[in-house]
């Protein structure tokens, strides 16, 4: 293992549905300067940030999420050079209780955290930032999560609203953003209902994630405790949710879905099944909102027999190739994807550490980062343009139980 080196930096079933719209917080109480053009300065971000990918992007900062445990306080983050694979230290950005899930604003100015705090039916919560310009993360305010235990959370795709999963109560909550940042009082929160048939995992529902499609019509929740993926219809400009028709897609009994990924064309959904160690490949229909099952395959070798369950999924952004994490294996199982969305096994790469329970695909598609929750410990790997493959570059980042890897680009050509 080579030695990290610092960079100098120039210039981070049911579903019940419970006030959904009947918030105090009112869309039209915000500021005519957010809401009158809200998309304009988030839309040419996005913009610049595609034209960053396509000219070549050199230095971004890394934000890791972790829980509060084993000397860990909070939001790390280090800055990374994709040009030369070499990271500085990491630091420690903002103290706050178990950051276990982060979620960058599209403006780049804002970070948003859970924090999946647990104990009897105590509420979650989720946190706002300000991102400084040297890293660093200001706070802003904190809102409850409308649930036990939120794990995930997503912000829509003009900036207005966040999106968070409560894995503990098995619920679904939408948050506005007001123009400074701040989070408002929930617009919308759903309770899942129903069990499958796991009875450790499975006696209840638990919703372990939320993913908007790339056209912000839809969400996808996957849930967990009751094997199934819920979408909804998302009103942008109210914030609230709404059961699609078909209301959800069902997996196979006790598979568990944890996580979501989107193929960049958008024609394609990934879901990563936890209790089952599969992937579950869906063709999606971006105008009705439908998933219809293409393929499950295992993300394990054949013989395997030890305890994993898996975690992340993503999908790179060539749209060639899909990783997902094994805990226990501790590996990545890698898969090429087709033109028809079918995926086909390329191999397992061993992830240098314990329990890798996410990893985060560097903008460029150059690097892998994979958070090893339980060796305390997150390595780097460069991806194989042509195979999908993972070569481990040598560097290995001390950061204490970490949980979630997001790219925040630094420099535009």
């Amino acid at each position: 293992m080579r030695r990290r080196k610092l960079l100098t930096l120039l210039g981070s079933s049911l579903i019940g549905v419970l006030g959904c719209g009947q918030s105090s917080f009112s869309p039209a109480s915000r500021s005519s300067s957010f809401s009158s053009s809200p998309l304009t300065p988030i839309v040419a971000e996005q913009e610049r940030q595609k034209t960053r990918r396509q000219k070549g992007m050199e230095l971004v900062r890394v934000y890791v999420g972790t829980y509060t445990g084993r000397g860990s306080k909070g939001i790390y983050a280090f800055e990374f050079n994709l040009q030369t694979g070499e990271a500085s230290q990491p630091r420690l950005v903002a103290e706050t209780p178990n950051p276990s899930f982060l979620a960058i604003h599209p403006s780049l100015r804002f970070l948003y955290a859970v924090n999946e705090i647990w104990g009897g039916n105590k509420e979650g919560t989720v946190s706002a930032f300000v991102i400084q310009p040297d890293g660093g993360l200001q706070f802003l305010n904190q809102q409850p999560s409308k649930g036990v235990g939120p794990c995930h959370l997503t912000v829509d795709k003009t900036g207005k609203f966040v999106l968070v999963a409560n894995y503990g109560s098995g619920s679904v909550a939408v948050l506005p953003i007001l123009p400074d940042g701040r989070l408002g009082e929930a617009t919308c929160a759903i309770q899942h209902e129903g069990k499958s048939v796991n009875p450790q995992r499975q006696e209840g529902p638990h919703a372990h994630s939320v993913n908007l499609d790339p056209a912000n019509k839809f969400a996808i929740v996957a849930d967990l405790g009751i094997d199934k993926l819920l979408v909804y219809q998302f009103d942008a400009a109210k914030g609230t949710l709404k059961p699609n028709d078909p209301p959800f897609v069902a997996t196979a009994p006790g598979a568990g879905p944890r996580h979501v990924a989107f193929h960049p064309n958008g024609k394609f959904v990934y879901a990563i099944n936890e209790l089952n160690s599969t992937v579950t490949a869906y063709r999606y229909d971006a105008v009705k909102g439908t998933l219809t099952e293409i393929q499950t395959v295992s993300t394990l070798p054949q013989g395997f027999t030890g305890t994993n369950t898996t975690a992340e999924v993503q999908v790179h952004p060539s749209g060639r190739f899909l990783y997902g994490s094994n805990r226990g294996h501790d590996s990545i199982a890698i898969f090429a994807i087709d033109g028809e969305g079918k995926l086909t096994f390329v191999g397992h790469q061993p992830t240098q550490g314990k329990t890798p329970r996410n990893f985060g695909i560097d903008p460029t598609g150059t690097y892998l980062l994979a958070a090893n929750q339980d060796s305390d410990n997150l390595v780097v790997f460069r991806i194989d343009p042509q195979t999908g493959k993972l070569e481990p570059t040598g560097l290995t980042l001390e950061i204490p139980m970490p949980v979630c890897v997001k790219f925040l680009p630094l420099n535009a050509p």
